[in-house]
């Protein structure tokens, strides 16, 4: 009984975070200058507003509407996300686009696999891909990011074709590292970008293999 109270009690401070970010969000895209939203995220190959037009694509589109969108990419999950995002992007107005995320705050979506933490990993993580990317000092609250750090693993390193192999992340402003091997140092926020596949603008790492996680200047 106990544990599952726990657990019940870990889901909705979860859920809490969850929303709390969502409605931060919101409200620092609402802020953004016209040409901010055409500046390129740390996504490939997405704008700002691709970004956020994806980060509402689970809210927006029912399951029959997500398996026929799916459909036609052939069964590919990210030709069919980066469709989805560029149309929407198109279709929506960029005040219409951050009230999805705001208006959804409290909404139940999670990916496929991982839960409500997967859920948390993909608006806070979302979140970064814009704002490091613009360069804007917004910080993730530490409980949000000691959430998805504790759940760090091999297998979503391969998913997001993270390559942490003879290197070990250390957090400068956490009590927080993984892996083994030579260090890059950095923000703990930075570094659970790099976890999710990210490659950051210069600057934001230290450490002798902080190359390999760093965008080159001209995609800058």
């Amino acid at each position: 009984m106990e544990n599952g109270t726990a657990r019940k009690g870990t889901r909705a401070a979860i859920r809490a975070a969850i929303a709390a970010e969502r409605r931060e969000l919101a409200d620092l895209f609402d802020t953004l200058r016209t040409e901010q939203w055409d500046e390129q995220s740390l996504c490939t190959g997405w704008r700002v507003r691709e970004v956020v037009a994806h980060m509402s694509m689970g809210f927006r589109l029912s399951l029959p509407a997500t398996l026929g969108e799916l459909v036609k990419a052939r069964g590919n999950l990210h030709r069919m996300t980066d469709r989805v995002a560029r149309r929407d992007a198109e279709a929506h107005s960029t005040t219409a686009l951050s009230a999805f995320v705001r208006d959804n705050a409290h909404h139940p979506w999670t990916p496929p696999v991982g839960g409500f933490a997967a859920a948390l990993g993909h608006d806070v993580v979302h979140g970064l891909d814009v704002t490091l990317a613009l360069g804007h000092d917004r910080r993730v609250p530490e409980d949000r990011l000691h959430i998805l750090l504790d759940e760090i693993r091999p297998s979503g390193l391969r998913f997001f074709g993270c390559d942490l192999d003879g290197v070990r992340l250390c957090a400068e402003d956490l009590d927080w590292s993984y892996g083994s091997g030579a260090p890059v140092y950095g923000a703990a926020q930075d570094l659970l970008s790099v976890a999710y596949g990210r490659r950051l603008p210069v600057g934001r790492l230290r450490g002798e293999p902080s190359d390999r996680f760093t965008r080159p200047a001209e995609e800058a």
